[in-house]
């Protein structure tokens, strides 16, 4: 295997400790992950398994103790992290899907998804642009003017989706994304993730405990006493 890869992440003896001495809790021990560009994998685990500590890991927010990340084509942490500027990196490679859309309720759907470009440095026109060809692929462009309370639920996971693919970020993280919908919209939201995974050559690691979505995916790392282990899944619908 390459040392680097072109797309997707890796990661490599993941490691994260709380604590030290008598009192040290190993939250993560062994964990080892690979996602291709495209393609869309269930983590899941019982409470307590390390899955929240390994989210909040490949999204840059917490430290690692030990382990290698490589995110896209760069080495992001290798005992420590690589890059200078966690905040730009979150922002500009990684996409977030939480359990609640978290829409800034005073803005419109549009500016919602064109916020994170315009931070990252582009244009308005640009950014809204990018932002609308989204939602036109997500089917919520009829509501590109509307307000976050004016949506449904499922307008507001699409419009989320959206937020998470706008800089084009080699993985998105979704945490969750289908517990608060019925097994329609659930099933709807990950037909859509696949589809936008393939589309924009992203890797997407969805958490869930959702027993409605399991079936639908080709690979599943289960996470138990911090270490995964890697089996096939099913792939129900999405020859």
């Amino acid at each position: 295997m390459a040392d680097v890869l072109g797309k997707g992440i890796r990661i490599e003896g993941l490691r994260k400790r709380y604590g030290a001495g008598d009192t040290a809790v190993d939250a993560l021990k062994d964990v080892n992950m690979e996602v291709s560009a495209g393609e869309v994998v269930g983590l899941i685990g019982p409470s307590g398994s390390g899955k929240s500590t390994l989210l909040k890991c490949l999204g840059a927010i917490i430290e690692p103790t030990a382990g290698r990340m490589i995110l896209g084509d760069e080495v992001i942490y290798d005992g420590g992290w690589k890059i200078p500027d966690l905040r730009t990196l979150r922002r500009d490679k990684i996409g977030f899907i939480f359990q609640a859309p978290y829409l800034i309720p005073f803005l419109d759907v549009t500016d919602n998804v064109a916020l994170l470009p315009m931070l990252a440095g582009r244009s308005n026109a640009d950014s809204r642009q990018s932002a609308r060809e989204l939602l036109e692929g997500l089917d919520v462009v009829h509501r590109a003017r509307a307000m976050p309370s004016q949506l449904s639920g499922g307008e507001q996971q699409r419009v989320s989706i959206a937020r998470a693919l706008v800089n084009r970020p080699p993985v998105v993280l979704a945490d969750e994304p289908t517990a608060p919908l019925d097994s329609e919209r659930a099933l709807a939201v990950i037909r859509i993730l696949n589809r936008m995974a393939q589309q924009y050559q992203t890797a997407i690691i969805v958490v869930t405990h959702d027993e409605k979505i399991i079936p639908t995916f080709k690979r599943i790392y289960h996470i138990r006493d911090g270490k995964t282990h890697e089996e096939a899944g099913e792939g129900v619908g999405f020859e």
